[in-house]
């Protein structure tokens, strides 16, 4: 099955959000506890969050922003 130029756009913007992670993962160590918390929690408030996308692509509906 060829793979479209749409999904290989989602692939690189997929790229793009492990790159960002690899960043914030690299300056974790560099963080008070009290940025750590901040930063997890505006992490966790993002909207669409990440591991919700996930979920309803393997899920195979329509995921909806």
């Amino acid at each position: 099955m060829p793979v479209t130029g749409d999904a290989i756009r989602m692939m690189n913007y997929v790229d793009d959000i492990a790159a960002t992670l690899r960043r914030i993962v690299a300056n974790i160590p560099f963080m008070t506890d009290e940025e750590k918390k901040m930063l997890g929690e505006y992490m966790r408030k993002s909207d669409p969050y990440f591991v919700a996308v996930l979920e309803r692509l393997e899920k195979g509906g329509p995921v909806g922003v």
